[in-house]
Parts: C-alpha cells; sequence; structure tokens
C-alpha cells in the first residue's frame, strides 16, 4: 500500500475566518476541541513510521480551524518529525495571521522552513481583495493584501501555493480564471489549484451545506472552465485521486477535486494524524480509522 500525503491536524476548531463553506462545518470534529488539543505523540511517531514506509514524499499541515492560530504547537511537530525527513513539508493556512501580524510570523516562519517546511497553501476564492474579504473576513473592513503575503512568504524561503475554490459568483467562467492565472504569475507564485466548492453527502452544518449548494458551478460553467484548461494548458501528471496538473503559459495549475472516495484504490490518497492518536484516511468519515 502506498500513501500518497500524510496529513496532520494542528490547531483546533478554532478558526479566525468565516468562509460559508467551510467544510470542517460539515464534517465531524471527530475528536477535534475548540481549545488547543494535547497531542498524543506516542501515535504521531507511529503514524510518522507508518508514512515513512509507505512511501509519502509529501506532508500537509492541515485543521478543522486556522493551524496558525496555535504556531508553536506547528514548531512541535516539525521538530518532532524532522528525524524522517520527509522531502515536502506543506501548511495549509488563510494566512490572515501571517499578513496582519508580520513581526511575529516572520519568526515563525524562520524556524519552520529551518525545520524543513517548504511550501505554504494560501486559501483563496479569488483575484479581488473585495471578494476574499466577503467570504473569509465579512467582519472586517479589508482583506489581506495578497501580493505582500507572497512576497513575505517567499522573503523567507517557502514556496507558495494558492488554493482557490471555484464557486458561482466568484472564479466561475474562464475569463475569471485566466485573470487569476495572470494574477499568480505577476505574483511569481509557483502553484495554482483551483476546486469546485463541493459538500459531502451527509453534513454537520445545513447552513454551510445550503449555501455550498447554491454556490456550486453550473455545468456549463465548470465545462467552460475545463475546456479552456485543455485547450490552454498542457497536461503535465494527474494525480492519483484525479486531479490533473496543467502548465498553462509556465504557470502550474492544478485542476483538483475534493471529498473523493475511491473504495477499491490500492493506493490511499491521505492518512489523516488526528491529535487525540487516531489515524483516519478520510475526513468525512468516522469510520474510515487505522489506530
Amino acid at each position: 500500500m502506498k500513501i500518497q500525503t500524510f496529513s496532520i491536524l494542528a490547531g483546533s476548531e478554532v478558526c479566525n475566518a468565516r468562509c460559508p463553506f467551510c467544510i470542517s462545518k460539515m464534517t465531524p470534529p471527530l475528536g477535534v476541541e475548540l481549545k488547543e488539543p494535547e497531542v498524543h505523540w506516542r501515535n504521531f511517531d507511529v503514524a510518522c513510521r507508518l508514512a515513512k514506509q509507505s512511501g509519502v514524499t509529501t506532508v500537509m499541515f492541515t485543521g478543522k480551524g486556522e493551524p496558525t492560530l496555535f504556531p508553536d504547537q506547528i514548531t512541535k511537530y516539525l521538530q518532532a518529525m524532522k528525524k524522517y525527513e520527509f522531502p515536502l513539508v506543506e501548511m495549509q493556512t488563510n494566512g490572515i495571521l501571517i499578513h496582519d501580524k508580520p513581526e511575529i510570523y516572520s519568526r515563525h516562519l524562520k524556524e519552520w522552513y529551518e525545520l524543513g517546511m517548504t511550501l505554504l497553501a494560501i486559501s483563496i476564492v479569488h483575484y479581488d481583495p473585495e471578494k476574499n474579504r466577503q467570504i473569509y473576513v465579512p467582519y472586517k473592513k479589508s482583506y489581506s493584501d495578497l501580493p505582500i503575503l507572497v512576497n513575505m512568504i517567499h522573503d523567507h524561503g517557502l514556496s507558495v501555493r494558492l488554493t482557490c475554490i471555484l464557486a458561482n459568483g466568484f472564479i466561475d467562467s474562464s475569463e475569471k480564471l485566466r485573470k487569476m492565472i495572470d494574477f499568480a504569475k505577476k505574483n511569481k507564485v509557483e502553484q495554482l489549484t483551483v476546486t469546485p466548492v463541493n459538500k459531502p453527502d451527509d453534513t454537520e452544518s445545513r447552513e454551510v451545506w445550503t449555501w455550498t449548494k447554491g454556490h456550486h458551478l453550473t455545468d456549463e460553467q465548470r465545462a467552460d472552465i475545463q475546456d479552456y484548461v485543455e485547450k490552454n494548458g498542457s497536461h503535465l501528471l494527474t494525480l492519483f485521486h484525479g486531479a490533473k496538473v496543467y502548465d498553462i503559459e509556465g504557470q502550474n495549475v492544478c485542476f483538483n477535486s475534493c471529498l473523493s472516495v475511491h473504495p477499491n484504490a490500492e493506493d490511499m490518497r491521505n492518512l489523516i494524524f488526528f491529535p487525540d492518536g487516531h489515524l483516519r484516511y478520510y475526513w468525512q468519515y468516522s469510520g474510515a480509522i487505522l489506530l
């Protein structure tokens, strides 16, 4: 059995964004609390050994909330896994704290880089800051300056992936995607991943599920975007879960899907470590458990 990605659930369910499509709110908490959890370090070591023996090359720090709210915990994870020498270590974040408190997070970025982190994946919905504000921080007057954030991350030696959710009313056409790609190129973003907004069959939050359903791309919108990518991009590779990576005029673009289940696959997309020591391989099913 080969595992594609080793995901580490950092932090808690607390988040400083207000995403109306929050997948965390639609999936079970599975032992993740609102306060910073105690980490089951013995089982974390088991998870690292399993990941290493299963050929994992990519570790992804993610969370049911925002991982950067507990930066010292991320540092402890990196210190504990350093001996396993995973080559690619990434973190998924909304980037808000890194942008708003550079005097604090510059120190953390420097330390994380020295401990082996290689990339930050910044969650967005648009190149327009007002569109991002509406989704992530509707309680604030303005959204982070993305070019400044990207430049700060680059200055600390880390690569950047913009992970853009495609939603009706936001990036929902080939023309808007082309502008998103231009934005990524202009800011020297190494990777751009676009993912149509999605939801599980069952939900923990009817409000979030309903918003998400109402903002799915239409069949016509999705076909328009996919046709643009296929006609203008050079197909580089297809990932295990079906995502396709393209080169579009020199920009790396991954057309992704989420919440995918492959029950007949011999390989496993995700090994997911929860702070309480449990290991799972799907986010949305409590029965998908190894330990």
